[in-house]
């Protein structure tokens, strides 16, 4: 078992299809412990039910907007575990108008809803879980080749993740002293209930699938896999880095 004894915290569970719902279950399989968190009392019921598949992991509520509700679940994880070694971030969020808009007409409130909550909620989890990794640990954020690249109707949200993976780079500098490793995977397109509120998302599927050049799409098991990498011993000296699980698809131009 690859993580057994380790310790961490899945932040953003929201249903079975969530990326972060396969890392859980890759990292239950390999011997880690953990809590999750998903954004409120309203989905933790459905969560609440995938959790109880897993031996002990507890699920809390997290709204990544509130100082307190971070602060509550490093509390709970402290009282819990004493020290953590890894921590998962699968937080991303746009207004649907947003979405639907070309970037040229997002508005100020919508730009910072959605940096906010996708990007800098990775700066606030990392402040208050830096106290629980003393002797270093392994910090892993959820971006998208839209950070990187222009992708059709993505707008906004390809801003924000940009944002997120600068923030990748600056936090594993800052954090390199304290043994504290931090990265970035950017998997191609999955079918999970956030992705569909991209307009022509099935199209996108189908491109992704005809050009990477492995010819096919990928699994958000697929992304627990190189997740369980990231967190364990054998990735000691990988940080600051974007690790594509795309079959490929980002290195092909026109």
């Amino acid at each position: 078992m690859l993580l057994k004894d380790k310790k961490g915290i899945i932040l953003g569970v929201a249903n079975s299809r969530s990326i972060a719902w396969s890392i859980a279950q890759a990292f239950h399989d390999e011997g880690a412990r953990f809590a999750m968190t998903c954004q409120n009392e309203k989905i933790a019921k459905n969560v609440r039910r995938l959790a109880s598949k897993l031996s002990s992991c507890p699920l809390l509520s997290c709204d990544v907007t509130s100082n307190e509700q971070i602060e509550n679940v490093f509390q709970f994880l402290k009282q819990e575990f004493g020290t953590i070694d890894f921590l998962i971030h699968s937080i991303a969020y746009a207004p649907p108008k947003e979405l639907r808009a070309k970037f040229t007409d997002v508005s100020r409130e919508g730009f910072a809803t959605t940096l906010e909550i996708t990007a800098f909620s990775l700066t606030a989890v990392i402040q208050k879980a830096i106290p629980l990794m003393p002797k270093g640990g392994s910090i892993m954020t959820l971006t998208s080749l839209g950070g990187w690249r222009i992708v059709p109707n993505y707008h906004v949200m390809g801003v924000a993740k940009s944002a997120l993976e600068s923030s990748v780079r600056y936090l594993a500098n800052d954090l390199g002293e304290q043994n504290i490793r931090v990265n970035g995977i950017s998997p191609g397109p999955i079918r999970t209930v956030s992705a569909m509120g991209i307009r022509r998302f099935s199209q996108m599927l189908k491109t992704h699938q005809e050009r990477s050049p492995l010819r096919r799409n990928v699994k958000g098991s697929d992304v627990a896999k190189s997740a369980i990498f990231l967190a364990s011993d054998a990735s000691s000296n990988i940080t600051g880095e974007i690790l594509f699980v795309d079959a490929g698809y980002h290195i092909i131009g026109i």
